[in-house]
């Protein structure tokens, strides 16, 4: 039980700050593009009590970490009005990919910190377990969402490069999308998905760091 509760905490604060960065980053990036919907709804602030949702940011992470061994949470939904944006399908795709790249941003900041507290010799597990979790939640989130799937944060990069024809023929699909998502799971297509994602971002993170790294050896 000591364990469990350790384990909790430490991811406790990598989620939190994973969902709000991503939410705060989408909210900013559609006010810039003319959809102040999230904006006046609160969301662009980096204040996680804006974005947190009892549920999906508490409960279920605690939840899924208990029973599946990993954690997966979000959110409350962001408020969009693509119509209010100067190109919609364009700017949809920017509003989509930044939530991801926060997502990123955040994971170099957690493998940062981690190289830093080697560097000053800081011994304490808990702090550097904090940072593995951070780096590790960030781009598992950056991963899940790039989805190319209807209603995810690569279904909408996907419906913005689409011809207009195909687009809204895929955007019709989106009321599937949860079905979709469990189909795609249950045939492990997700799975390898996330693995070459997570891949693919674990190598540019310690291409990035190498440097620093370097800097302090």
């Amino acid at each position: 039980m000591d364990e469990l509760i350790r384990n909790l905490a430490v991811y406790a604060l990598p989620v939190l700050f994973a969902l709000t960065m991503h939410d705060a980053a989408q909210a900013f990036v559609a006010r810039h593009f003319g959809d102040n919907t999230a904006h006046a709804a609160g969301r662009t602030t980096l204040n996680p009590l804006a974005h947190i949702d009892p549920l999906g940011t508490v409960v279920i992470p605690a939840i899924m970490y208990v029973t599946v061994g990993f954690v997966f949470g979000y959110a409350k939904p962001l408020p969009m009005n693509y119509g209010q944006m100067r190109n919609p399908k364009r700017d949809m795709a920017w509003v989509a990919l930044s939530g991801p790249a926060a997502n990123f941003v955040m994971a170099l900041m957690w493998m940062v910190l981690a190289v830093l507290l080697q560097y000053f010799h800081v011994d304490e597990s808990f702090p550097n377990l904090v940072a593995s979790a951070g780096v590790k939640t960030n781009l598992w989130l950056m991963a899940f969402n790039l989805l190319p799937i209807p209603s995810m944060d690569g279904g909408r990069v996907l419906f913005a490069v689409l011809p207009h024809k195909l687009a809204y023929q895929y955007a019709r699909l989106e009321p599937y999308g949860f079905i979709i998502l469990l189909v795609l799971i249950l045939l492990k297509i997700v799975q390898v998905w996330l693995g070459i994602v997570w891949g693919v971002g674990q190598q540019l993170l310690e291409w990035i760091v190498t440097p620093l790294i370097i800097l302090l050896s």
